[in-house]
């Protein structure tokens, strides 16, 4: 599979870089020198042993061609990465390895360290973006927009607060995230700890502090509430980030233009049509997006897995899981580069609230007419104008000024008032103010 041509271009390359089979080598091997550490402190191990295993393997050269080929009979990475090990080590060391554990224990506390860091970099673009997010609303609380519903037109709402609603999104999904627990996996073949009795759980909380991970209640081989609870967090970014790409994309439209993603050199080219600004950005954050969706889906319906070992259901989160945090990451990374550099046009804004000739303004002017005409009469009123306003090209609160149910009996300025869209804007401001205050209460 081209995965440099199909799958990478949606994923962050710094992640990608540092998640290869180099260091998935790195983290089978942290977590199996850990145990020979805890296991050296309270006297199962001779006294230097741990150091001696160290000093031998963290010199040695793995085989990555050997232990994937190894997964085709084994079933997973450990199992030949084991073999390979305890081949690397002195005779003497030998029965020291491995000791207590069993497959999963060092893929699943692997796959946990080596998204560790990925985490935390997930939370420095959340924070970047919501910097961002913050400047936008600061630049624009005020900036009049139309809003719109069902893909049309409907009442004017700010810029600053269809910002305000991203920046939510984005902060929301960050704190879930952050509140996300990464733990050790130590169980041995059925995870009781066999043959070791009480010291099991006690090996199994020291390797979490020594490994810098969570310390579970149990070990969690058939428990996937870690993954579950990982990979829908992971998915709730990629909806707030799809959400920015889909509402962005839909105002970069010719015909709307009310914003653009920041410029480039080449980027959003078309390769036939060389006056296409391509909203691409979007397009990738919104691939990586339904990509993660899918993976979530596998996830998921692998929580139930059977009996001590799952059979299939635990082989099927690697790829996904994994995945799903470099898409996120990659769509992050486009993400913050995407808020910092937008660009915004008011006078765009101000042309499209005037499209229907003021029209949109059918509501107010319904409300204020009520008095006069009735309910039922007022709102046949104002759609009737804004029908003609839209179909002369005249402005709505003129068109109104001279309807026969109108003329004489309404203050001419009070329509104009409830007829213009930078006076009707509801609780859009405190809204932005509301949220920034939120956005603070980190």
């Amino acid at each position: 599979m081209p995965a440099g041509f199909l799958k990478h271009p949606f994923m962050s390359q710094r992640a990608v870089a540092a998640c290869d089979e180099d260091a998935m080598v790195n983290t089978m091997l942290a977590f199996e020198l850990a145990l020979a550490e805890v296991q050296e402190a309270s006297g199962a191990v001779p006294v230097g042993v741990s150091q001696q295993m160290r000093h031998q393997l963290e010199i040695a050269t793995f085989s990555i061609a050997d232990i994937a080929e190894g997964i085709a009979s084994g079933g997973n990475a450990a199992i030949p990465f084991v073999k390979q090990g305890r081949g690397l080590l002195a005779d003497e060391l030998k029965r020291y390895w491995h000791q207590g554990a069993t497959s999963q224990d060092v893929v699943d506390s692997a796959l946990m360290l080596l998204l560790k860091p990925r985490l935390a970099a997930l939370d420095e673009l959340l924070l970047r973006c919501r910097s961002a997010a913050t400047a936008l609303m600061d630049a624009h609380i005020d900036t009049p927009m139309v809003g719109r519903t069902l893909m049309q037109q409907a009442l004017p709402i700010t810029f600053g607060v269809k910002v305000a609603h991203w920046a939510i999104g984005l902060e929301q999904s960050r704190r879930r995230l952050s509140h996300i627990e990464l733990p050790v996996q130590f169980g041995g073949a059925v995870g009781v700890h066999s043959g070791w009795d009480n010291v099991g759980l006690e090996w199994m909380d020291a390797l979490a502090e020594r490994l810098g991970l969570a310390a579970p209640v149990l070990p969690w081989h058939t428990d996937r509430y870690p993954i579950h609870a990982l990979g829908t967090a992971l998915d709730a970014v990629a909806g707030a980030a799809e959400k920015i790409a889909l509402d962005v994309s839909l105002l970069t439209q010719t015909e709307v233009g009310e914003v653009a993603e920041p410029s480039a050199p080449g980027m959003g080219e078309s390769s036939s049509m060389p006056h296409k600004r391509n909203p691409v950005r979007s397009a990738l954050i919104r691939g990586a997006a339904r990509q993660v969706h899918g993976h979530t889906s596998v996830l998921v319906n692998a929580a139930a897995q059977p009996l001590e070992r799952g059979l299939g259901e635990w082989h099927a989160e690697w790829a996904p899981l994994m995945e799903s945090v470099l898409l996120v990451e990659g769509a992050l990374e486009q993400v913050a580069v995407l808020l910092e550099g937008l660009e915004v046009y008011p006078e765009h804004m101000q042309r499209n609230l005037s499209a229907t000739g003021g029209g949109i303004m059918a509501e107010p002017a319904a409300r204020l007419l009520a008095p006069a005409l009735g309910t039922d009469r007022a709102k046949a009123v104002s759609a009737e104008a804004a029908e003609t306003a839209r179909q002369e090209a005249r402005a709505y609160a003129e068109v109104l000024l001279t309807h026969p149910d109108v003329k004489g009996i309404i203050d001419p300025e009070s329509l104009r008032k409830a007829c213009d869209p930078a006076l009707y804007l509801g609780s859009s401001i405190d809204q932005v103010l509301r949220t920034q205050k939120w956005l603070r209460i980190s």
